[in-house]
Parts: structure tokens; C-alpha cells; sequence
């Protein structure tokens, strides 16, 4: 298809044309009231693009005004967007004195259009009528009481169809600025976007952030749960067997806690409470959960933990779980050393164990676990490594506590 013909096949045209026209509405209203503006063919008509200004500004301070606005023009300036596809803009009532004054331009600008094309779209089509008419040789009626056209010119026809071409361009013309304008002063402002986009940026790190929480927890629990009924079963002692079912009680128990927590934020789309989250005040869970699965932990904690502000001990925590679940989980049964020492500016995590017979992905620290520990450390301005360092596997972290 001829692409200046394009816009004739398309419905948006027409939606478009429809909008425009619709603030005719307001025109209306006002020829009817105010004497002398209804007749649009003298220049005292011409007062109609005037008078319902004072109205349209009042008007654009109403705060639902604009959401109004913005359902129509989303409805009918953008109408092959409701497909699923993602809007240009989203309606919403005016929240601030910024948004107020766009409101107004919008409503000025729509009306001042919508009167130009509702003009021209009727007396255009009377216009072509009456030059088709007049190159038949009938007799037309005045254009617009300024012109009539003398019968028996063939070119009128001409003319008529030009006439109809030129109204067609003006709509498409018209209905582009209007959409283009609707995207600019019914959508949110540049600060508004900013705002937008660092709220959604920050919704990404929650995600993350939970995600992390729950390889964590999760995995750690699976992993205790795991080695814990295989060493029962292996010791066939009914005294063992109870306290590794006990071991696997508590700790799926905190585990789904966590899994509970983590699903009511997502739920809600909202940042969870840090109440909830375990600690290093509550190391002691977290040993006794691995000494459970047979790994010899020896510990030793310098500095009070309960004076570690909350991010610090938090992250810790998990920094130390995520370390002695790799243990677990890729080295077996074996002696691990934990050292905690809180000092005046910083928190070192050191944990440590002899190096497997087969070294796997706890080795090679390419796993998302370790990631996870080196993202954690990061978030907070510290650093952590992870690798072998004289003759044995290490995790070692640095926190600073100003974070």
C-alpha cells in the first residue's frame, strides 16, 4: 500500500479523530449559553476558542480531571496498546501542583484542536458537496458566507476531492500531536520516572536479596535433613536416630519460617521485616545444627555480638551458614574451625577445614553459594575470599560495621 495512504486503513486514525472531535462537547455547552458564538461562520464565532478557557483551568486542578483524561486518551489515542502490550503511559489523578498544570495545557491544547477539527470536519465535507454540486452545473449554496461557486468549472470536483484529502491530513496530523502531547503531559514527569525506576530498581535487589535468603536457609535445611538420616540409618542406634530426627525438626522448622517470611514479602511486594531473620546472635542454632550432621565445629567468638548493628549481624550469619553448609554438603563429616571477632570498626568471619580427597565446586568457588557470600560482603562495603590457603579450604569475610 501507498504509505501516504496508510493512515486512511488505520483504526487509529479514526479514534483518534474521535477524541479530538469529543471536546466539541464543551463548545457546545458554550454557543448555547453565551449569545452569538453559536454561529461559527463570522468572526464573533470565533470567541468560541476563547471563552471556555477560564473553565477548562479550573477544571485542570481537579485532581481526578486527569485521571479522566488519561483513560480517554490511553481508550482512544493509543487503542492498538490494549492488547497486552505495555501503555505509554498510566492514568492516574494529579498528585502534585506539577501534574495540575499539565493537566491544564493538556485540556487547553485538546480543546483548541478538537474545536479546529470539529469545524472542519463539518463544514469541509458541506464545502466538497457544494463544488461537486457546482462542476455538475447545479446550483450550490455559500461557502461559509463568504463565497458561492459558479456552476459549470469541471476542476471544482478537483478541488472537492483535494478539499477532503486535506481534511483527512489534518486529522492524522492533528490526532499525532494530540497523542504525542498526551504522552507528555498526562504521563509521569521526568522525576516521576526516576522515581519509578529507582523504585523497581530497588524492588530487583529485594528479589534478589530474597532469593539469596532462601538458597540459604533452604539449602542448609535440605542438607542437615539429608546427612542426618543417612548417618541414622547408618548408625542403627535408636538414641542417635532420635537426636537426628530432633536436629531435622529444628531445622526444617527455621527453615520454613524463613520460606514463610520470604513468601509474605513477595505477596506483598513490600520489604520484609528484619525482626524475623536470624542472626549471629543466634549462632548457636546454627553450630548445633552442624555438629548434628557430624561435622566437628570448633568455635571461637571474640567481641559481644548483641553490639553488631543489624545488617552487619544479619549478613553474617548467613555468610557463616552458606560456609558451613558448602562443608557439609561437598566435604563431609569433617573437623571445621570458626572464628568470629568483632572489633572496633570491623566484623571478621573466618571459617576453615581441611581440603577434601575430591575437590568439588566448593574448591573451585564458582558455586552460587560462594557467589552469594561475596555479593553479601559487597552489599555492605566489605570483601570476602574463598579458596585454599595453606593446605586448606577458607571462607574468610570482612564487614565493616559502619554499614
Amino acid at each position: 500500500m501507498i504509505a501516504p495512504l496508510r493512515p486512511v486503513t488505520r483504526a487509529v486514525t479514526y479514534t483518534r479523530w474521535l477524541h479530538l472531535v469529543m471536546a466539541m462537547v464543551v463548545a457546545t455547552v458554550f454557543a448555547f449559553v453565551v449569545p452569538g458564538l453559536a454561529n461559527m461562520d463570522t468572526l464573533a464565532g470565533a470567541w468560541l476558542l476563547v471563552a471556555p478557557l477560564p473553565l477548562l483551568v479550573a477544571a485542570g486542578t481537579i485532581p481526578r480531571v486527569r485521571l479522566s483524561e488519561g483513560m480517554q486518551a490511553q481508550l482512544l489515542l493509543y487503542p492498538a496498546r490494549r492488547g497486552g502490550r505495555e501503555p505509554d503511559f498510566t492514568p492516574a489523578p494529579s498528585a502534585s501542583w506539577s501534574d495540575r498544570r499539565r493537566t491544564v495545557l493538556w485540556l487547553v491544547l485538546r480543546y483548541e484542536l478538537g474545536t479546529l477539527t470539529a469545524f472542519f470536519s463539518v463544514h469541509t465535507p458541506t464545502l466538497a458537496v457544494n463544488l461537486i454540486s457546482a462542476a455538475c452545473g447545479g446550483r450550490p449554496e455559500s461557502v461559509l458566507a463568504l463565497w458561492k461557486p459558479r456552476g459549470g468549472h469541471w476542476w471544482y470536483a478537483l478541488v472537492a476531492l483535494a478539499a477532503l484529502a486535506l481534511l483527512l491530513a489534518f486529522v492524522v496530523v492533528a490526532g499525532e500531536v494530540l497523542a504525542r502531547a498526551a504522552r507528555a503531559l498526562l504521563g509521569p514527569s521526568a522525576a516521576q520516572r526516576l522515581a519509578a525506576l529507582e523504585e523497581r530498581t530497588e524492588r530487583l535487589l529485594e528479589h534478589n536479596r530474597l532469593a539469596r535468603e532462601l538458597h540459604d536457609s533452604v539449602g542448609h535445611a535440605l542438607t542437615v535433613a539429608v546427612l542426618q538420616a543417612g548417618a541414622a540409618r547408618a548408625a542403627g542406634s535408636p538414641g542417635f536416630t532420635d537426636k537426628a530426627l530432633a536436629a531435622i525438626e529444628e531445622t526444617g522448622r527455621h527453615a520454613l519460617e524463613d520460606l514463610e517470611r520470604v513468601l509474605k514479602v513477595l505477596r506483598e511486594d513490600a520489604p520484609g521485616p528484619a525482626a524475623g531473620r536470624p542472626a549471629l546472635t543466634d549462632l548457636k542454632r546454627l553450630l548445633t545444627a552442624a555438629r548434628g550432621s557430624g561435622t566437628e565445629v570448633t568455635a571461637e567468638v571474640s567481641g559481644a555480638l548483641e553490639a553488631l548493628p543489624g545488617p552487619v549481624s544479619r549478613e553474617g550469619y548467613r555468610i557463616a551458614q552458606e560456609a558451613l553448609t558448602n562443608v557439609v554438603r561437598h566435604a563431609g563429616p569433617m573437623p571445621v574451625s570458626l572464628r568470629i571477632a568483632v572489633r572496633a570498626d570491623v566484623l571478621e568471619l573466618d571459617i576453615s577445614n581441611p581440603l577434601p580427597a575430591s575437590a568439588g565446586s566448593a574448591v573451585s568457588g564458582t558455586g552460587s553459594g560462594l557467589r552469594g557470600i561475596r555479593e553479601r560482603a559487597a552489599l555492605l562495603g566489605g570483601h570476602a575470599e574463598t579458596g585454599v590457603h595453606e593446605g586448606a579450604w577458607r571462607v574468610r569475610a570482612v564487614l565493616p560495621l559502619s554499614a
